[in-house]
């Protein structure tokens, strides 16, 4: 990764679930994930519980040395269970809280397989791109998968006129561990890029 794509993608933001599931490979990319990022320079900033696809992401990254911000509710605090071991643990009132902080901690944003709350916090930031509120890329990880009727769903909603040519929902697909981070600095530099561009042609107006 060149020094460009690696000072666009300093925090990366991971989505999944507070489980397992039932499918051994999702653990599997959670740790391979976790090493992903360390190796690529970045940091991971999730939220903050210890158990699931959660804990073992961001186990992985401490155990390569990485960097963790877990951001969690307080009323999840014994249900979720913290990681204490994160070296920034914030606590917040709410999930609006958390999710707001978690947005502005971030680069990027990865979708692990996970459950309501996981598809919640995806789809919110693919509607944020789709209204142009902010740049950062967003990468679907479908692990075994996993995410294959949502983009389906997308899909139908293309077809049926929803999601219009005017208004696409952008994201990225990844169904290797291994092509998230270079996607995700792909991304991020393209839009660095187009941003600069933009800027210039603002000021020359």
């Amino acid at each position: 990764m060149d020094e460009i794509r690696a000072s666009v993608i300093r925090n990366v933001c991971v989505y999944c679930g507070s489980s397992e599931g039932t499918d051994p490979a999702f653990v599997t990319a959670a740790h391979a994930l976790g090493r992903e990022i360390v190796a690529a320079g970045a940091r991971l900033v999730y939220g903050g519980g210890k158990g699931g696809l959660m804990g073992a992401v961001a186990r992985s990254v401490l155990d390569h040395g990485g960097h963790v911000t877990g951001i969690i509710p307080d009323f999840l605090r014994d249900r979720e269970l913290m990681l204490e071991e994160a070296q920034d643990l914030r606590v917040v009132p709410d999930m609006h809280a958390r999710k707001r902080l978690m947005f502005d901690a971030a680069d990027a944003f990865v979708a692990l397989p996970g459950g309501v709350g996981t598809l919640e916090e995806l789809v919110e930031q693919l509607t944020w791109v789709q209204l142009q509120r902010h740049r950062k890329p967003v990468l679907i990880a479908d692990i075994a998968g996993f995410w294959r009727p949502l983009l389906a769903l997308f899909e139908h909603m293309r077809e049926k006129g929803f999601i219009r040519s005017d208004i696409e929902v952008s994201y990225l697909v990844a169904e290797r561990v291994a092509d998230i981070m270079p996607m995700l600095a792909a991304a991020a530099s393209k839009a660095q890029r187009e941003g600069q561009v933009s800027e210039r042609l603002d000021a020359n107006l």
